[in-house]
């Protein structure tokens, strides 16, 4: 008997008291594809934690996977910390049993001797960063899946810093969790006996209150306020945690001509309105543009379940409603702080802007032209939280603004991710800034193509399921390792990155130099046009990205750049 049907017999056995996870267990027993799909493999933490569909087996998001995956957590704080008090703060969005997976994770860590704080209504993830350094707790816990599909959900851990664990720590939480040999072992407290200790406590306000002030100091414009609402805004939470923070947040800063989708404004874990919540799928953003469109809305803000990104959608000239990319809204941010601060004299001379591998080059031009140093991350945000908390402790930079391609943002350094309440916040101060100027945002854009270069990127995700995927998966990211092309799309290639390897080959010198991020199984190649592209595994999903850039010298040039690299990269993928 293969080892998934084993443990797919053990999880039946175990089940028989839980109608729920038994009976989903009993309907798949003729179906050995659908066996070994749930049970394969445990869940693992990638560039965005444990991720994946809700249900029954070692392979999905139940309170067993959950229970294992907090305990191999409490195990790994007590080696970490043997005489510390520890305390761990959790949140959870608005999906199906997030609310259950965040109090089966409190009681599991509360039986380990952990005081654990749990919010009280959902709660988006900045927040819950923001809380593990203000409360200064050992972890956090955000249960949550992003953007993704209603049928899923997902369970983030934060250090002591307010960022999400990276390499090393999620490596070692992932050791602890091999070692349990028994879910159905794992012992939790008794709520009521729990809350009588103290040992949870159910957090209220008093976080909010604190972070929303902190986030209106984060206005560069005071003056522009007397006229927020001359700026007309259409906000959708997109059935997510978003509402409450930024309503609020807008009522405080005057910009009171903020209309929700009503459509969308209620938490509903099934996502009614859209095939997908994620604000980079200009689908998801369909019925906000309707109401735009009725009211003559100058700009339209999206959050995902959790509002950590945001995406935005302008009115542009014609009048007709534009939706931005993740580069472009955070070239437009770049480039508004820095007029602002350098305006004001307020940019600190050891600024620093911090993006991921696979983000946008032209940010890093805007900030060269005010002397602003920049530094690359490996992808996932986790990775701009942690040396956004290095500088706050070592002071030596001043962190300036953080961003990634995938709708994630960071101003203020209060928070160690991403975090869309504060970049909503901004986006209005700076569509206010160019419409008392007779501008608007697209229109700023085009002045910084002209200025900078016609920068254009995408993203193409090949999505590999199941055994079968990952094995090609792996097969694909292997043949470009073992065979480096020389020239995609008729560009040489100058620079080949190999993240694994830590080795970066420039190929007319044939030099080689080390590469000093954390290893990573991500290949990357710069060609002599000054594009290039990007190719990894996903970190949560069973997809395999390809990213590609280029700069133009306008957006046809551009345009037709991207679309040769992107067909001769994927017609070498096809022949593997």
């Amino acid at each position: 008997m293969e080892q998934y049907l084993e443990i797919y017999q053990r999880w039946k056995e175990n089940l028989k008291n839980n109608e729920e996870l038994h009976n989903e267990l009993v309907s798949i027993e003729t179906n050995p594809a659908q066996i070994e799909e749930r049970f394969y493999k445990y869940l693992e933490f990638g560039t965005g934690g444990m991720r994946g569909i809700i249900g029954a087996g070692t392979n999905r998001m139940n309170i067993f996977t959950i229970r294992k995956a907090s305990q191999g957590l409490a195990n790994l704080l007590k080696k970490t910390y043997p005489q510390q008090e520890k305390k761990i703060v959790i949140a959870y969005d608005s999906r199906y049993k997030s609310k259950e997976f965040a109090l089966e994770t409190a009681l599991v860590l509360i039986k380990n001797g952990i005081k654990t704080y749990v919010f009280e209504q959902i709660t988006p993830t900045p927040i819950l960063s923001y809380a593990v350094v203000q409360l200064q707790a050992t972890a956090g816990i955000v249960i949550t899946a992003s953007h993704n599909p209603k049928e899923y959900n997902g369970y983030k851990v934060y250090w002591d810093h307010g960022g999400q664990i990276t390499d090393s720590l999620a490596l070692a939480v992932t050791e602890e969790i091999k070692k349990i040999d028994n879910e159905f072992a794992i012992t939790i407290a008794a709520r009521s006996v729990a809350e009588k200790q103290g040992l949870l406590v159910w957090i209220k306000d008093e976080i909010l209150e604190t972070y929303l002030q902190k986030t209106k100091n984060l206005i560069l414009n005071e003056e522009l306020l007397k006229d927020a609402a001359e700026l007309k805004i259409v906000y959708t939470p997109l059935h997510g945690t978003g509402l409450i923070p930024l309503t609020r947040l807008f009522q405080a800063t005057g910009f009171a001509n903020a209309h929700l989708v009503k459509e969308q404004v209620d938490p509903d874990p099934s996502f009614p309105t859209v095939v997908c919540p994620n604000p980079e799928d200009t689908a998801a953003c369909a019925l906000a543009i309707k109401l735009a469109c009725k009211i003559n809305a100058d700009i339209i803000l999206a959050t995902d379940p959790d509002a950590d990104r945001v995406g935005l959608t302008i009115k542009n000239k014609e009048g007709e409603y534009v939706s931005l990319t993740g580069n472009q809204t955070g070239a437009l941010l770049i480039d508004y702080l820095l007029q602002m601060k350098a305006q004001k004299g307020t940019l600190a001379p050891n600024s620093i802007l911090i993006k991921t591998i696979v983000t946008s080059e032209m940010g890093v031009a805007i900030a060269k032209d005010y002397g602003v140093k920049h530094l690359d991350v490996l992808t996932g945000f986790k990775y701009i939280g942690e040396k956004v908390a290095e500088f706050a402790k070592t002071k030596s930079h001043s962190f300036l603004f953080g961003y990634e391609e995938s709708f994630g943002y960071l101003l203020g350094d209060y928070v160690r991710d991403k975090d869309a309440i504060q970049t909503c916040l901004i986006i209005a101060e700076m569509a206010l800034f160019y419409k008392k100027q007779e501008l608007d945002l697209t229109q700023r854009l085009e002045q910084l193509f002209e200025k900078y270069g016609y920068f254009k990127e995408d993203l193409v995700n090949i999505t590999l399921p199941g055994l079968k995927g990952q094995a090609q998966l792996a097969k694909i990211i292997a043949y470009f390792r073992d065979n480096p092309p020389t020239e995609i799309a008729g560009n040489k290639i100058t620079v080949r990155k190999d993240y694994l390897t830590a080795e970066e080959y420039h190929c007319f010198s044939q030099k080689k130099k080390p590469i000093t991020l954390p290893r990573s199984n991500v290949l990357q190649y710069f060609f002599t046009n000054g594009s290039w592209c990007c190719i990894r595994p996903s970190g949560t999903e069973p997809k395999l990205k390809i990213y590609f850039g280029v700069k133009g010298q306008s957006q046809l040039d551009a345009t037709q750049q991207l679309e040769k690299l992107k067909k001769d990269t994927l017609n070498i993928i096809e022949t593997i």
